[in-house]
């Protein structure tokens, strides 16, 4: 059963989960996000529906996940865009994490861009898949 995993993904949520929650809660983004919630087969740590938008939050274990992969072209596939961010971005940079997501839940025309990649590792920003 999935709905038991879930309540106890939002009962205890990484430090940099619940950062993220906060700042998507208090800052007034101009969109809802829901967390932890399950989406066909998985859970996603974030996300806004009416965006389409999926936040991810990954500690180290993450760096080379092949199942990341997975869910991404799952996601995807299905018109989700995904955004990841390392645990570190999300608490040194909480402001840059923001900035980041609201540009990729109201974009402005041609306005977006994949950014590059982070090298393995450093973490900087979040990874887009078109």
């Amino acid at each position: 059963m999935i709905a038991p995993h879930v309540k106890r993904l939002r009962t205890f949520m990484t430090d940099a989960e619940h950062k993220l929650w906060r700042a998507l809660r208090s800052r007034g983004v101009g969109s809802k996000f829901r967390r932890q919630v399950p989406l066909g087969r998985f859970i996603v740590d974030f996300v806004c529906f009416e965006s389409k938008l999926i936040v991810e939050v990954d500690g180290g274990q993450h760096s080379e996940n092949r199942r990341d992969t997975e869910r991404d072209h799952y996601f995807t596939g299905h018109g989700y865009r995904v955004l990841r961010f390392w645990n570190n971005d999300v608490l040194k940079n909480i402001d840059g994490v923001v900035t980041r997501i609201v540009e990729y839940a109201h974009p402005s025309p041609g306005a977006l861009c994949a950014p590059p990649s982070p090298s393995r590792g450093e973490g900087k920003g979040g990874t887009v898949l078109p």
